[in-house]
């Protein structure tokens, strides 16, 4: 599992199963532990359905459940860190717009999409799966419209006279995101959790922080180069992470 949506497919996949009792992530080693009852066959089965290249590691007849941890800070700092993703959407969005610069768009995409998987974490915690699969599906085709439409644009001004992007703009926006994704991950590492969904929250902003970087040096690039090409390019580039995102997110529905 190497990010929030593939450990929400396996949870969502599992969660029928009565004799799952518990799941331990391990998300930078990509394992998973499942505590279960009766034979492994008909769950293992289960996760290879999800086509994660899964291999059956081993199993042990006897083992003790881990303790329960309490996840009222771990919830308190995950809304945190979706309410710096969504702003940042909603000013990256606007200001993209505004100074023409598809770079700015494309990484506010990218901050929406983390907004949707760790609000499906949230909102669907308890919820029944059938509920959870269609605010899955919705928020994946939500998403991949954008991405589409994204796609499109950047193909637009790709073949037509737009005119160059507003550096200025690009390069304090993605720092002032940057900044906010800085905080979101000190946040998320200050709680010292081995949770996975805390873990793959980390990698996940982990990512951010590098395309944050991108829409910089692409901003830096159209200073020096009075040219449009970086933006569209770390654009394009940003619109095929939002895209994955946006069919990884769809697979929770299936």
């Amino acid at each position: 599992m190497d990010c929030p949506s593939e450990e929400q497919m396996i949870r969502m996949k599992l969660e029928p199963y009565s004799e799952v009792k518990q799941l331990s992530f391990d998300i930078p080693n990509r394992k998973l532990e499942v505590y279960h009852t009766e034979e492994v066959d008909k769950i293992h089965q289960a996760i290879r359905e999800l086509k994660l290249n899964d291999h059956l590691e081993s199993t042990e007849d006897e083992a003790e459940l881990p303790l329960a941890t309490d996840d009222s800070q771990q919830r308190k700092i995950l809304w945190w860190v979706l309410g710096i993703n969504f702003g940042f959407f909603v000013i990256e969005l606007t200001t993209g717009w505004i100074s023409n610069s598809m770079g700015l768009i494309a990484d506010s995409l990218d901050m929406l999409a983390d907004s949707i998987v760790y609000a499906l974490s949230l909102f669907a915690v308890g919820g029944a799966v059938s509920r959870k699969k269609k605010v899955a599906k919705f928020s994946g085709y939500f998403q991949m419209g954008l991405a589409f439409l994204g796609f499109s644009e950047v193909l637009r001004r790709f073949f037509s006279e737009s005119g160059t992007p507003l550096f200025q703009w690009m390069i304090v926006i993605a720092i002032l995101a940057l900044i906010g994704n800085l905080v979101s991950l000190w946040l998320i590492n200050k709680a010292k959790s081995e949770e996975a969904h805390m873990q793959a929250s980390a990698i996940f902003t982990s990512n951010d922080i590098i395309v944050n970087g991108g829409v910089i040096l692409a901003g830096v690039m159209v200073y020096f180069l009075n040219s449009k090409w970086p933006d569209l390019l770390i654009g394009g580039i940003v619109f095929a992470f939002v895209m994955r995102g946006a069919i990884r997110i769809l697979k929770l529905s299936k």
